[in-house]
C-alpha cells in the first residue's frame, strides 16, 4: 500500500480559504495559505527552538542519540504529513498542529509536568497541552499589535482538542482563552488534529522502543511477546538472518511505522466511508473519532505502551534521573515564590504588584519554558547543592 501517495483532497478536509480567522485580523500578504503561515510562525517560535534541549525520556546528559522533545516532535510531523496525504486532507493543518503539540511541555519531560502541576495545585494546575495554548496565545511575544503568534482558529482547536472534547473543569490556560474564543470545546476536532494526535502515538511508540533498546534497558528477545513487533521481527530474522544488532533496530522502527500508518490510512477510510461527513464541521459533529487504528491494531498498540511503560518509563535508571530532576523544578518554583528577586530582571518586573495566583502563574509560565540544561543552571546559581542526573 503506498500510503505516502497524495490523495485528491477531500470534503470533509479543512480549508484554509473557509478558515475562521485569526483573533487579530491580518492582510494576506504572500502566497501561502493561513495552515501554512501557522507552520512557519511555529517553526520560527522561541519555544520551538528550546524544545532541542528538553527531554523526551533521556536527559540529555545520556548521549547525543536519544530523541529530544524537539527530534521527537519533527518525527511526529512527518507521520502526520504522510496520513494527511494518503487522507486527503490539509498537510500544512496536521503539521502546524504536530509542530505545536509539545510547545508547553517544561524540563525533564512528564517528571518535570508533575512536579509542576503538584507546585501549582493551589493556583488552578498545571497542564502542558493548556500550556502550548498559552504558549501561542500569549507567551510568545513577536509582534507589534498583538501577543502570541495570532494562528488560524483551526489551529487553536487543533492543539486544545487533538485527543477529543474538552470536558470537565477546563485547565487554567484553556478557561482563560474560552473567554476570547469559542473553540467548541464540546465537540471533536478536525481530522487534522485527530491526525496529529495518533502520530504522537505512533512516533513515541516506535522511538521509545529503539531508544530503550540502544540505552540496553531490555533487549529484542523481550519484544517477542508483542503481537506486531513479533511479526516485524519474525519476517526481518527470515530475510536478514545475519544483520547486525543496530541495523536490526533501524528495520524495526522502519518497518513499524510504515505498518501503524498503512493500517491507520485503511482504517480510517473505513470509517469516513461509514459515516459518509460533508464536510469539516461535519466530522467535528460524529461524536467519535475518524482517524484510529483498527481494533487490531489497536490492541498490538496498547500492548507496546504497557510494556514500555514498567520497563522503559519506570526503569530505575530512568526513575533515579527523573526523581532528581523532579527536585529542580520543586526547588526553583519554591525559590521564585519566595523570592521573585531571584527570577531574572524580566520575568521579575511581569510578577511585581501581582496577586499570589497570578505570581504563580507567571512563574510556572517561566519554568515551563526552561530546557533541562537551563533550569539545571538557575538550580545552581540559587542553590549550593547540585543535583546528579546521570
Amino acid at each position: 500500500m503506498a500510503v505516502a501517495e497524495a490523495a485528491p483532497r477531500a470534503p470533509w478536509a479543512s480549508r484554509a480559504e473557509d478558515s475562521r480567522g485569526r483573533l487579530h485580523p491580518e492582510p494576506g500578504g504572500d502566497a501561502r495559505s493561513a495552515f501554512r503561515r501557522d507552520a512557519d510562525r511555529i517553526i520560527h517560535s522561541s519555544a520551538f527552538r528550546r524544545l532541542a534541549y528538553k527531554t523526551q525520556v533521556f536527559s540529555y546528559h545520556e548521549g547525543d542519540h536519544y530523541r529530544t522533545r524537539l527530534t521527537h516532535t519533527l518525527e511526529v510531523v512527518q507521520v502526520a504529513r504522510s496520513v494527511a496525504r494518503a487522507l486527503g486532507l490539509d498537510e500544512d493543518l496536521s503539521e502546524a498542529l504536530a509542530l505545536a503539540h509539545d510547545l508547553g511541555h517544561p524540563p525533564f519531560a512528564h517528571a518535570g509536568e508533575r512536579v509542576l502541576d503538584a507546585c501549582m495545585a493551589a493556583y488552578g494546575g498545571f497542564d502542558h497541552n493548556a500550556q502550548s495554548l498559552r504558549v501561542v496565545t500569549r507567551l510568545e511575544n513577536r509582534y507589534p499589535d498583538f501577543d502570541g503568534l495570532n494562528l488560524s482558529w483551526e489551529t487553536h482547536e487543533g492543539i486544545v482538542k487533538h485527543n477529543g472534547p474538552v470536558q470537565g473543569p477546563l485547565p487554567h490556560a484553556i478557561a482563560v482563552h474560552a473567554e476570547r474564543q469559542d473553540l467548541w470545546l464540546w465537540s471533536w476536532p478536525s481530522a487534522e488534529a485527530q491526525v496529529a494526535a495518533i502520530a504522537d502515538d505512533i512516533a513515541y511508540d516506535v522511538h521509545d522502543l529503539d531508544d530503550g533498546l540502544r540505552a540496553g534497558l531490555f533487549d529484542l528477545t523481550e519484544l517477542t511477546g508483542l503481537p506486531l513487533v513479533h511479526t516485524v521481527l519474525a519476517d526481518i530474522r527470515a530475510r536478514w538472518p545475519d544483520l547486525d544488532r543496530a541495523r536490526v533496530f533501524h528495520e524495526l522502527g522502519r518497518r513499524m511505522i510504515t505498518a501503524l500508518i498503512g493500517d491507520v490510512v485503511a482504517e480510517s477510510r473505513r470509517r469516513i466511508e461509514e459515516a459518509q461527513p460533508a464536510d469539516a464541521d461535519a466530522i467535528r459533529r460524529l461524536g467519535h473519532a475518524v482517524v484510529g487504528f483498527s481494533a487490531e491494531t489497536a490492541a498490538a498498540e496498547k500492548a507496546i505502551k504497557a510494556f514500555l511503560f514498567p520497563r522503559m518509563y519506570r526503569h530505575p535508571r530512568v526513575m533515579e534521573t527523573m526523581e532528581a530532576a523532579g527536585d529542580v523544578v520543586r526547588d526553583l518554583f519554591a525559590r521564585y515564590m519566595a523570592d521573585t528577586k531571584a527570577l531574572p530582571e524580566e520575568w521579575r518586573a511581569s510578577v511585581e504588584g501581582r496577586s499570589e495566583a497570578a505570581r504563580a502563574r507567571r512563574i510556572a509560565d517561566f519554568l515551563a519554558g526552561q530546557t533541562d540544561r537551563y533550569a539545571l543552571a538557575e538550580h545552581a546559581r540559587l542553590f549550593d547543592r547540585a543535583p546528579e542526573l546521570r
